[in-house]
């Protein structure tokens, strides 16, 4: 045979310089077929299309850079370079970076850690602590040279200077930031504060990372402490954002919504005082009336009172018998004259009278008078104390005659 021959290991070798060589730093897409991952760090999986597919390995200092998870099903596009396993002849997709087909790796690991979270319970409403009415202490979470931490402090000097402030000071952004965070929060929740602000100023998303980190997100969720979260912009969501008690779209809406404005206050507070006194006057004048009233219902029910309108009465009545008493008596010594004269003639007539009347009972004694009606020689017949006459007596029959000096009792013996 003219052609020189090779052992099967200078030929896998030869393929592997060649592949190597050639394919170097390139970007394959496909969908993802199998995926593992190794408890040693590193990722093996397998990508398809219709009609072929490829083996791929990601090393573990290339998986810890990844900011989501590979599954199944999954359009990916994967960058790296073919290598060989010349011990078996086998060559795979050595992987450097995996992004989403079509889609930003970092969104597509967002949407990963919001389900997760969410399945888990860490956004349901019933678990969210409310933020105390009156905030004394207050903890803030961010980076003690930041434009955040400046943006905070004077809107807290602005509105409500009386609290007290306590800065937890902490990376905000890169490799270090998430546990340093996670750490922070962990501290500011034993501090005793009211309520923990965790944030930082506005930046990219690969800048504002850390706090869509799971790390980031159980501290939160761990905490006994309300905790607002103030990351980024307003457009800026985070993961941070829906774990925590009260999303705040800056850090400086953060102290505006959580800390009362003292002018405002001062306003209220003047405007409850005139209020007040409105009311209290209001109060004062009732119960001035209430009491004249009353004084007067105690006048008019006082024992001295009534005694004063008794003595009145009393004096009232006086005059008025008094009065009535000088009119009786002038009326009557008007007419006493008249009375006199009409008394005395009326005795000198009724004296008359009664000489006249003493003068006919005399005549009429006289007459009736035994004495004077019994003529010398007659003599008055009775019979059982009664004057009878002769003709009224029985024979037989005893009866009484009497003169004016002698009583004989006699016997009826018969008529002549």
């Amino acid at each position: 045979m003219s052609q020189s021959m090779m052992s099967v290991s200078s030929l896998n070798t030869k393929i592997k310089s060649l592949l190597e060589a050639t394919f170097l730093h390139i970007l394959v897409e496909g969908e993802v077929s199998s995926a593992t991952y190794h408890s040693s760090g590193h990722l093996y999986f397998s990508i398809k299309d219709k009609e072929s597919s490829i083996k791929c390995v990601m090393w573990r200092s290339a998986v810890s850079k990844m900011k989501f998870r590979i599954e199944k099903g999954m359009h990916i596009v994967v960058e790296g370079s073919v290598s060989v396993y010349t011990p078996r002849g086998e060559y795979q997709f050595q992987t450097v970076r995996i992004e989403p087909y079509g889609k930003g790796a970092l969104a597509l690991a967002y949407e990963q850690l919001k389900e997760k979270l969410k399945a888990k319970g860490y956004f349901d409403a019933q678990r969210k602590k409310p933020l105390p009415k009156h905030i004394q202490k207050i903890a803030l979470v961010t980076a003690k040279e930041s434009a955040a931490l400046y943006d905070m402090l004077k809107i807290i000097e602005q509105r409500w200077a009386l609290v007290e402030v306590t800065i937890v000071d902490t990376l905000v952004q890169g490799e270090q930031s998430v546990s340093q965070i996670a750490n922070a929060l962990r501290y500011a929740d034993t501090l005793g504060a009211d309520v923990v602000v965790v944030g930082r100023g506005g930046g990219s998303a690969e800048d504002l990372w850390s706090f869509n980190e799971e790390a980031v997100a159980d501290a939160i969720f761990e905490m006994r402490t309300p905790l607002v979260s103030a990351v980024g912009h307003e457009v800026d969501v985070m993961i941070s954002d829906f774990v925590a008690d009260l999303r705040a779209p800056t850090p400086s809406a953060a102290m505006e919504m959580i800390l009362p404005d003292s002018k405002e206050i001062l306003y209220t507070l003047n405007e409850m005082n005139e209020r007040l006194l409105y009311a209290i006057e209001q109060k004062l004048q009732h119960f001035t009336r209430d009491l004249k009233h009353i004084e007067e219902l105690l006048l008019r029910s006082s024992p001295f009172r009534l005694l004063k309108e008794v003595e009145s009465d009393f004096q009232r009545l006086g005059e008025e018998f008094r009065r009535v008493i000088e009119y009786k008596m002038e009326r009557f010594f008007s007419v006493l004259p008249d009375m006199k004269k009409n008394y005395k003639q009326n005795l000198l007539f009724s004296l008359q009278q009664k000489e006249q009347h003493v003068e006919y009972l005399s005549k009429k004694f006289e007459m009736s008078d035994p004495k004077l009606q019994c003529l010398k020689g007659w003599a008055q017949i009775s019979l059982e104390g009664k004057k009878v006459t002769l003709s009224a007596l029985d024979v037989d029959q005893k009866f009484i005659l009497e003169d004016e000096s002698t009583r004989i009792e006699a016997l009826y013996l018969k008529q002549l």
